[in-house]
Formats: C-alpha cells, sequence, structure tokens
C-alpha cells in the first residue's frame, strides 16, 4: 500500500512538472517564434493547439467548451498579437509577454477562486481590448465594436458562471453591448500609453473597460450575497473609487501625443 501511494504521488509530481515545462515552452516558442517570422500565424496556431480538448469531444458541445474557454483564446491571441505589433526587432516587451504569458498559463488560469476568476477576466479585458485598439488603427470601428463585445461578453460570463443563481448569458451579453457601445465611442480617439522605448503598451479604453469590469463584479458578487438585503451602500466604494479613475484618466491623460488616429 505504501509502495502504491509513493507510485501515484511520484506520478503526481512529475504531470506537474511536465505541465509546468509544457506551458513555459507554450509561451516562449508563441512569441519568440511570431518575434522570428514576422508573423502571427504560427504563434495563433500554437495556441489554438494548446487547447486541443476544446474539440476533442462530440462536435455537439464544441459550441459550449468554446465559450467556457474564450477567455484563455482572448488572453493567448493577444500575449501573440501584442507581440507581432511590436515587431521583428527584439525588444523588452518581447520578454515581458514571454513571462506575463508564462504566469498566465502556470499560475493564473489554473486557479478557480473568486479572486482569480475575476482576474482572469479583467486580464483578458486589459489585454484583448489594448490589441483590439491597436488594430482599429489598421481598420474601421467595427473590428473594433465587435471585437469588443466579444470580450465583454468572455469575461463577464466567465465570472458569472460560477453563481447559480444568475442568468450568465443574458446579463453577460448586456455587459457585452455596453462594452462595444464605449468602444464604438471611444473609437475617434483613442489612446495609447507607452513606457518609454520599452515597446510595452496599454490602451486608455481597456483601463477604462477594466475599472469599470472591476466595479461590475464587485456590484454582482454584493447582490448575489445580500440579495433582498442589498443596499448602494454596500458597493459605493468600490463604484466611487473607479469612477474617480475612470476622471482622472479622460481629464489628467488624454493627451493628443498619445493619440493613434
Amino acid at each position: 500500500m505504501a509502495d502504491y501511494i509513493f507510485i501515484r504521488k511520484s506520478r503526481n509530481i512529475l504531470s506537474s512538472f511536465l505541465h509546468v515545462i509544457l506551458n513555459l515552452l507554450l509561451a516562449v516558442v508563441s512569441i519568440g517564434i511570431t518575434l522570428a517570422t514576422g508573423s502571427y500565424l504560427i504563434g495563433i496556431a500554437l495556441v489554438i493547439v494548446s487547447k486541443w480538448r476544446v474539440f476533442a469531444v462530440n462536435h455537439r458541445y464544441w459550441l459550449l467548451n468554446l465559450r467556457s474557454s474564450l477567455v484563455d483564446f482572448i488572453v493567448g491571441f493577444s500575449f501573440v498579437l501584442l507581440a507581432y505589433c511590436a515587431g521583428s526587432t527584439f525588444l523588452p516587451v518581447h520578454l515581458f509577454l514571454m513571462v506575463g504569458y508564462a504566469a498566465w498559463l502556470i499560475f493564473i488560469k489554473p486557479r478557480s477562486s473568486t479572486l482569480f476568476t475575476i482576474i482572469q477576466a479583467i486580464t483578458a479585458i486589459l489585454l484583448g481590448t489594448t490589441t483590439a485598439s491597436i488594430f482599429a488603427a489598421i481598420s474601421d470601428s467595427s473590428v473594433l465594436v465587435i471585437t469588443t463585445f466579444i470580450i465583454g461578453f468572455a469575461a463577464s460570463h466567465h465570472v458569472l458562471v460560477q453563481g447559480e443563481d444568475q442568468d450568465a448569458t443574458f446579463i453577460s451579453l448586456v455587459f457585452g453591448l455596453f462594452s462595444a457601445e464605449i468602444a464604438w465611442l471611444s473609437y475617434s480617439w483613442l489612446i495609447i500609453y507607452t513606457i518609454g522605448t520599452t515597446g510595452i503598451c496599454v490602451s486608455q479604453l481597456s483601463l477604462i473597460l477594466s475599472v469599470l469590469a472591476f466595479a461590475y463584479f464587485e456590484v454582482q458578487d454584493t447582490i448575489a450575497k445580500r440579495k433582498k438585503r442589498f443596499k448602494f451602500t454596500d458597493v459605493a466604494l468600490p463604484v466611487l473609487f473607479s469612477v474617480a479613475i475612470i476622471i482622472i484618466l479622460l481629464i489628467g491623460f488624454s493627451q493628443p501625443r498619445f493619440n493613434i488616429h
């Protein structure tokens, strides 16, 4: 019996080790090959292949699996596309993206607590909307609006589906439409913040939507817990904090020199 337990523990340790190594390789290779080839196609393909379990079932379940894995797809695609946008010359941003993607795959994505679920959703909003904002410079508003709708829906559903008493799909569609509306209003004044010559950047739209999502998730969580006893004072602090951050971004950090249009 003792030998059996030892063997099981050894296999679990080996499995965990291989899991870490494979995820680390995915992060390094997907970003590295995008940098080396100057194309995002292979990197995107690697992300899709890494999610083979989504399609390794009867085709009737593909849509359900895709919906439940949307946040992971958005984050993976965003890391690859941001590496592509940074160019084919190695910059600190490429190393940052490799480390960030590895951290996502190894430490953040496997967690299922409420806190980490919210972190995962906001990460998808932050990275996904930043990527969409950059590509919006070479496309029209429909690309940004549709992409932001999908990101908003996926992030909301990712969090709300954890609850049992909420219509996650309907509420998430509303949040997706709300996010898309903000993206449409922001299209003519898309602003990108950069950190020196590192290549690291983030869009103002993604920050605004991330802050709004934080307040939204706090309100939803409080409503679910308190139900009929819910009062606005229960969520006043995160809501006011979010409003203050957005006002500061719009008033203090909207200089035209950051405008990508």
